[in-house]
């Protein structure tokens, strides 16, 4: 749902209420039921504001890729780099991180937002009934849904459905989580009744259906299933059982919805660089939507290309370059760790491995004169020819020794951590920016749907089902490599992680898999020695090895020191913090 000048204009004015940095801060006046809006247009402007919580910096937008980040497939990195001084990616967070603090504060001013609307929605005159109940609940599941980021990230938080009125009554004590997901799913799933189909959506992925009220719910029970993993209780089985037997339930809803997978692993994240949605299959179900090119009045870019994507040099300053003369600058902080690598290897993944690790580095023969060349890892050059060579800019074969066009190295690298290559700039469309990007972050996608499946088909029957194994072999077939057959349940259990890994590698789920699997501290733990002498990872002894060196503590963000002075309700932080 991207932002027009005019709603950006709108909702200055509608939202200033809800500006404060703290949902719990003092408020300067009360609000007037139906003030906010009063016709069709200003309440859809108003919605798109509840929307606009998504790509705020302090989420998509830059943040949460340093909060969500970091885990056993990735790694803050690159050459010379000190580790970020923001989030928790590299091990170093405390109670004051402004990036742990500008989350928090954000999403309690999207609940903020959306308890206004739900106030005052249904006053609006004029405005059709079945409007009215498709505009709640698009509000409703997304309140829903950044309470699911508090719990996801915080646990225990304060709980609060109706918009902050006065400076009367704001300190909130913790609201036990699992009252706050009795909430959470209630909401997803009544919401769903009243939102479009993603067929009546036309398949556009910016706003919410309910293709993404039901994957999201399924992400919700499934993460629910694993918090003994995280509170390191006894599991109960029954109850787990119910968890799985929910969250398959709602992701096979999805499978009725139309949805495909894009022929090729690459074309996804080609159509999120372009600007364009689905073109060639409907595997797009929720997106982070950004636009522009921060040379407009708009301001809704994001990072992404820019912090996790391909690295290429800074030409944005040269007017005259444009093209495959300028790919897009990329910091590329984003690195993979070797065992991403060899889990590719070890399954014959060339198409995702390929697409996902940066394969080839942008080259210029002159410096600042424009890029006019690629190297390419060894044998790397032929395989992608085969992939997505005719879709993607080439500068024409030369040999290894020359300082410009297409040419590979003449030696094997033996370092197996390289550069994130998932989101490309070269495709945005020209001129580009140093820094903000249109690119789209994906939410939720329908390869992710059927790993869900696959998993909760095999926990819920003690053993992968057909359909456990239709889902998991679809994800492959599409990557290329070998369906699978014959696999008790323990070792379909490890495929659905692996393929998870391989498919879903940067897009910020690996962390919450981990934690909700019980096996963050262990599988992060388990690099350090490797990362600490060099094998295969050549940045891994600098400073990389102190970011795998983490605690049960790093199974729980850190409440904002901020919050805790404010509010004198909450009386203790997290274990560890």
């Amino acid at each position: 749902m991207k932002l027009s000048k005019l709603s950006i204009i709108i909702l200055s004015a509608a939202l200033i209420l809800t500006a404060s940095c703290n949902f719990l801060d003092k408020e300067p006046t009360r609000t007037t039921s139906g003030s906010y809006f009063k016709n069709e247009a200003e309440t859809e402007s108003f919605l798109k504001g509840v929307y606009a919580i998504l790509t705020q910096t302090s989420f998509y937008g830059n943040d949460y890729f340093f909060l969500a980040g970091g885990d056993d497939l990735e790694a803050y990195g690159g050459p010379g780099r000190s580790p970020v001084t923001r989030g928790l990616i590299c091990n170093n967070a405390n109670s004051s991180d402004p990036a742990v603090t500008a989350f928090w504060y954000t999403l309690y001013a999207g609940i903020n937002r959306a308890n206004i609307f739900l106030e005052s929605v249904y006053g609006v005159s004029g405005l059709p009934e079945s409007a009215k109940k498709r505009m709640a609940a698009e509000a409703r599941f997304l309140r829903a849904f950044y309470y699911f980021n508090l719990v996801q990230c915080w646990g225990d938080v304060p709980f609060k459905t109706s918009s902050t009125q006065s400076v009367d009554g704001l300190q909130i004590a913790r609201t036990p989580k699992e009252q706050i997901y009795d909430f959470i799913c209630k909401e997803m799933e009544e919401s769903a009744d009243h939102l479009k189909t993603a067929s009546e959506n036309g398949y556009l992925p910016g706003s919410v259906t309910k293709s993404v009220a039901w994957g999201i719910l399924a992400r919700v029970y499934m993460f629910r299933a694993g918090e003994c993993f995280r509170d390191g209780v006894a599991p109960d089985p029954t109850l787990r059982k119910t968890y799985f037997t929910k969250a398959g339930t709602f992701a096979q809803k999805v499978m009725h919805e139309g949805h495909t997978l894009a022929p090729n692993y690459w074309d996804y994240f080609i159509d999120q660089c372009s600007d364009k949605y689905n073109t060639t299959g409907k595997e797009s179900i929720w997106e982070a939507e950004f636009t522009g090119n921060y040379s407009t009045d708009t301001r809704t870019e994001g990072r992404v290309g820019n912090i996790i994507g391909i690295q290429a040099p800074d030409l944005s300053s040269k007017a005259e370059l444009t093209g495959k003369a300028d790919p897009g600058f990329g910091y590329c902080f984003f690195w993979s760790t070797p065992k991403l690598y060899e889990l590719y290897e070890a399954n014959g993944d060339k198409n995702r491995m390929n697409w996902n690790i940066a394969p080839f580095t942008y080259t210029q023969s002159k410096s600042g004169k424009g890029v006019d060349g690629r190297m390419f890892e060894k044998g790397k050059r032929d395989e992608v020819k085969a992939q997505y060579w005719n879709k993607s800019f080439s500068y024409g074969d030369q040999p290894s020794n020359a300082k410009f066009g297409d040419r590979e190295k003449t030696t094997e690298t033996t370092d197996y951590s390289r550069a994130c290559g998932k989101w490309r700039r070269e495709y945005e469309p020209d001129k580009k920016n140093k820094n903000f990007t249109l690119v789209n972050f994906p939410i939720l996608r329908y390869a992710d749907v059927l790993l869900m499946v696959a998993e909760c088909e095999n926990e819920v029957n003690g053993g992968p089902t057909t359909l456990a194994y239709q889902c998991i072999n679809a994800v492959r077939q599409r990557a290329g490599i070998a369906v699978l057959a014959g696999l008790n349940q323990e070792d379909f259990r490890t495929a659905v992680k692996n393929e998870r890994a391989m498919e879903l590698c940067f897009e910020m789920t690996r962390r919450f898999d981990l934690i909700r699997w019980g096996e963050f501290k262990a599988n992060m733990n388990a690099l350090v020695a490797r990362a600490k002498n060099g094998s295969n990872w050549t940045l891994g002894p600098s400073n990389v090895y102190t970011y795998f060196q983490v605690s049960d503590t790093y199974n729980y963000f850190p409440i904002p020191s901020n919050e805790m002075s404010v509010n004198k309700a909450i009386k203790d932080n997290n274990p560890g913090w």
